[in-house]
């Protein structure tokens, strides 16, 4: 059996790049996003398998285990994000379940239903969290909120899991994505954001797959409980 990677949200900013900067060092993915008509291509370009399943759906682990029975898992990275901006009066309850579902709920999901093969692979788990659960930002509360749990998530899986599996997490600031798209369509917004960081650019999604790389290989091998920010520097600096 083969030892592959897991990458959820695998067409993403973030999910596609790690997945070619994997491929490109001969390791093996499997990639894992809803929307076939992107993953599909990307799959080919990489010759990679793939799964079709929304981290929102009810029993998706169960699709993702079903398509990678006859390989041995080494990692997983849940590259899944969202961006969710309203002032707190206009949050509801159902604006956090969501958010809370997408990138917390399902990430727990997807670390249960692989961790016995991790264990036995000495493997590796990489989360995302943002800039913004460490520095306050107008108007993210939702979102910070479910980042800010994934920290949580991360140190705590880091002492449950020693020795056998290693959790960390990337907190990125504003990166260019399509999800993202909406705030940066406006050049002089775009501008002005870039600006807001020391390093006077916004993030690219290479920036936080290497580090992602990095972090699920053995180089890593006495890296955990980790949350690092790739983050041109705002969150220390600004």
């Amino acid at each position: 059996m083969s030892n592959k990677y897991l990458i959820f949200g695998a067409t993403g900013s973030i999910g596609s790049s790690l997945a070619e900067q994997l491929t490109n060092s001969d390791h093996e993915v499997h990639l894992i996003a809803r929307n076939e008509d992107e993953l599909k291509p990307l799959s080919e370009k990489l010759s990679c398998t793939y799964s079709v399943a929304d981290v929102l759906e009810e029993n998706f682990i169960d699709k993702v285990k079903a398509d990678t029975s006859d390989f041995d898992v080494k990692g997983v990275a849940y590259c899944v994000g969202s961006i969710d901006l309203k002032p707190l009066k206009r949050v509801s309850e159902s604006d956090l379940h969501n958010c809370m579902k997408l990138n917390l709920y399902s990430a727990i999901e997807s670390i249960k239903g692989f961790q016995e093969e991790l264990k036995k692979n000495n493997g590796s788990i990489v989360l995302f969290s943002s800039v913004a659960a460490q520095k306050g930002f107008t108007n993210h509360t939702i979102i910070a909120t479910a980042k800010a749990a994934i920290e949580g998530l991360t140190v705590t899986l880091a002492a449950e899991f020693a020795p056998s599996i290693r959790v960390n997490c990337i907190a990125p600031s504003l990166t260019s994505s399509k999800i993202s798209q909406s705030m940066l369509k406006s050049p002089v917004v775009a501008e002005a954001l870039a600006k807001a960081h020391p390093l006077k650019r916004l993030g690219e999604g290479e920036d936080s797959a290497a580090l992602a790389k990095f972090l699920l290989s053995d180089e890593s091998s006495w890296v955990t409980g980790q949350i690092i920010g790739v983050d041109g520097g705002r969150s220390a600096l600004s």
